[in-house]
């Protein structure tokens, strides 16, 4: 059974911190994770959940029968444009649609912020993770921030 929920406790920050260590390890392994992020990667989950709490973000958890799934985070870029940072679920939960779920609430999370506009980066070798955001309203849009990873493409949904 699929729970999704804010990060809350020192243990769900805990949780956070071990799948995104597991989505950094992933992009490593496909030769991704590039040096000149892995600082600025490691101080974030430092730092959790500063940057991706109320009232301008949030951090998300899911867990498939009690194990820890997937999660995904949003922060505040402006006023009106939020972004949906790291979904990710791992790989033996993945094709359960774990990722659609998080991402179906972290939108509703977004709307009831406030906020506008989502954008979000993906890399093309992510090709059911673009298809996915695709399908669900995201377009491509010009880069609005740097990205290492040749082929990234960027992407925006209007939450109005």
């Amino acid at each position: 059974m699929l729970q999704i929920y804010q990060a809350k406790t020192d243990e769900d920050i805990a949780i956070a911190r071990t799948l995104l260590n597991k989505y950094a390890a992933w992009l490593d392994s496909l030769g991704l994770f590039f040096p000149e992020e892995y600082d600025a990667f490691k101080a974030q989950l430092k730092n959790l959940p500063k940057g991706f709490e109320p009232p301008d973000g949030i951090l998300l958890l899911a867990k498939y029968d009690n194990i820890p799934a997937g999660c995904v985070m949003l922060r505040k870029l402006s006023d009106d444009i939020c972004e949906m940072k790291r979904l990710f679920v791992t790989p033996e939960f993945r094709g359960l649609k774990i990722g659609k779920a998080l991402a179906q609430i972290v939108i509703e999370q977004a709307k009831k912020i406030g906020y506008q506009k989502m954008r979000l980066d993906t890399g093309t070798f992510m090709e059911q993770a673009a298809t996915l955001y695709k399908s669900m309203g995201f377009n491509e849009i010009p880069p609005y921030r740097y990205n290492p990873i040749e082929g990234t493409l960027y992407l925006e949904l209007n939450l109005k």
